[in-house]
């Protein structure tokens, strides 16, 4: 597949992550969208498209978000798309932002993540029960907390994984999360299993400390063409691969145990970028984690451990941002170590690999030599899957 722009990323911005933030959603935008401009040493006026990208409406509180958003978000009087697959939404806004450029039709693309779940009274689980069929599933009083804990009794039954090695994914991102400055204050820590094992049941066998919080926040990322790029830069990070797959989401077809989307995502993003082997091809890894086990679940269905593979490593080490011959597994403390806004959070995962290919994480850039990362995001209801790789 040929396209006529390589695309570049050349600055990225994210909001401190917190929950009942006192900007409105158009101002968190606008922060996220002003840092992603500074990194890039460019204005607004330097941008000839915006993407947003947010999730349901019903978590900012705002009818039409997206028209809401759009000056908040810099794309007054510019051309102006705004996409949404649920979680997936951050990881498929650059995707679309891609899009814009590497089809030849602009220069630079603002990609803007933002999310005010406090606005979703009395609490976002009740906003998911309105998008399941309402004849069969949400007579039963859906919510993600239940149907996370039927998938993740599968993934552990399958493979024979105890609840103590689910954990351990929480210690490590929770940990991680005590280094990155946007963190939602109180979510992270140096936990110990037993402590995230003990903590209150939420459904079982999900408890409390595997599970992400209701976050406010915003990110951002700029776009840019290969000519545009290296006028500014003498090191510009490039987008390499991208990918996505939507499955049915009909859930209960499914065995849970793997997620095929994720795989059908992750291979796209391989061929586009020419990896053949990703073990040793990608450096550094930002997997989708609003719940622990999903980190693993997802590190499988991306090809970097075989099935039932990724708990084994976990326990050795190899997914710990320290490690030197492992591959560092959302060495941000991902979502359960700094929030989860959900767009934004996906975003988020784009913004850290932009930073640690760059070499610019600070505390959390990971130990070993990073020339190429993944960030991918899952969305929808257990069907979405989106990847992004960028490199040198």
């Amino acid at each position: 597949m040929h396209f006529p722009q390589k695309v570049a990323v050349l600055g990225a911005g994210l909001t401190k992550f917190m929950r009942r933030a006192q900007e409105t959603p158009k101002e968190l935008a606008f922060e996220a969208a002003k840092m992603a401009l500074d990194e890039a040493g460019l204005t607004i006026d330097d941008i000839d498209a915006v993407v947003l990208v947010t999730a349901p409406d019903a978590f900012d509180g705002v009818h039409m978000n997206g028209e809401y958003l759009a000056d908040g978000a810099g794309g007054s009087k510019k051309p102006y798309m705004r996409s949404f697959v649920g979680g997936g939404s951050g990881v498929f806004g650059i995707i679309n932002g891609w899009y814009h450029i590497a089809s030849g039709h602009f220069r630079t693309c603002l990609v803007v993540a933002e999310e005010k779940m406090s606005s979703s009274m009395p609490h976002p689980q009740g906003t998911f029960n309105a998008i399941y069929d309402q004849f069969t599933e949400r007579p039963l009083g859906v919510n993600l907390l239940w149907i996370f804990s039927l998938e993740m009794n599968r993934y552990m039954s399958v493979h024979k994984v105890p609840l103590e090695t689910i954990a351990l994914v929480a210690k490590k991102n929770k940990k991680n999360g005590l280094d990155h400055p946007c963190t939602q204050a109180g979510i992270a820590g140096d936990y110990t299993v037993e402590e995230i094992v003990n903590s209150e049941i939420m459904c079982w066998p999900v408890t409390r400390l595997m599970v992400s919080t209701v976050s406010d926040g915003a990110g951002a990322l700029v776009l840019a063409s290969e000519d545009f790029a290296k006028k500014v830069t003498d090191k510009p990070i490039w987008i390499e691969g991208v990918g996505w797959c939507l499955d049915t989401s009909y859930w209960t077809n499914r065995d849970l145990y793997y997620p095929k989307y994720v795989e059908y995502a992750a291979r796209m993003a391989y061929d586009m970028a020419g990896i053949k082997d990703p073990r040793k091809e990608i450096h550094v890894v930002e997997p989708y984690d609003p719940f622990a086990y999903k980190e693993l679940h997802h590190l499988e269905g991306l090809l970097l451990a075989d099935k039932g593979e990724a708990p084994k490593l976990l326990e050795k080490g190899f997914w710990d941002r320290d490690t030197e011959t492992g591959i560092p597994s959302s060495p941000s403390g991902g979502l359960l170590g700094v929030g989860n806004p959900i767009a934004a959070a996906g975003l988020m995962k784009v913004a850290e690999i932009f930073w640690q290919v760059k070499g610019t994480a600070g505390k959390r850039q990971a130990k070993r030599e990073v020339k190429r990362g993944l960030a991918q995001a899952w969305g929808d209801l257990m069907q979405v899957g989106t990847v992004v790789i960028l490199g040198k």
